[in-house]
């Protein structure tokens, strides 16, 4: 039996592959579990129309993370820490730390979207990326001071 991909399978292929399957195996897992469909002309028009919906919604999220990289770029947000002698910093600046300062500025950004190497544990300013699109990244400037 012929059916069409609806999601990517590791073991059959990408979201729109025809494959060819076990009758069995294609009436009894793939097709309840929503995972295929008959490969019929009905079924494949209506892949494309739903392949051409995803597509617009990928680029109507990809235009805003865009406009929202441009208006990131100018941000730049103080964090402050305590120090000890000579300046060393007790403890560190984290995503979630920075997560939160972008919180009290208006800007909902999940923590794993902030792209830290490492967390910050020295005093100056830092330009941290921010991933907010697959093909969309921004940079902010944070400053570490002592309190």
């Amino acid at each position: 039996m012929k059916i069409i991909l609806r999601q990517d399978f590791d073991i059959l292929g990408k979201a729109g592959d025809i494959v060819s399957v076990k009758d069995g195996y294609a009436r009894n897992y793939l097709i309840p579990k929503l995972i295929g469909m008959p490969s019929t002309a009905a079924n494949m028009k209506r892949l494309e129309e739903e392949q051409k919906l995803k597509q617009r919604r990928r680029d109507k999220d990809k235009i805003q993370a865009e406009g929202l990289a441009k208006e990131m770029e100018s941000i730049s947000i103080t964090a402050s820490v305590t120090v000890g002698e000579e300046d060393k910093v007790f403890g560190s600046v984290t995503a979630q730390a920075i997560a939160d300062l972008l919180k009290e500025k208006g800007y909902d950004i999940d923590k794993r979207k902030i792209i830290l190497e490492e967390p910050i544990k020295a005093l100056g300013v830092y330009n941290v990326g921010i991933k907010l699109h697959p093909d969309v990244e921004s940079k902010i400037r944070v400053w570490v001071v002592k309190e």
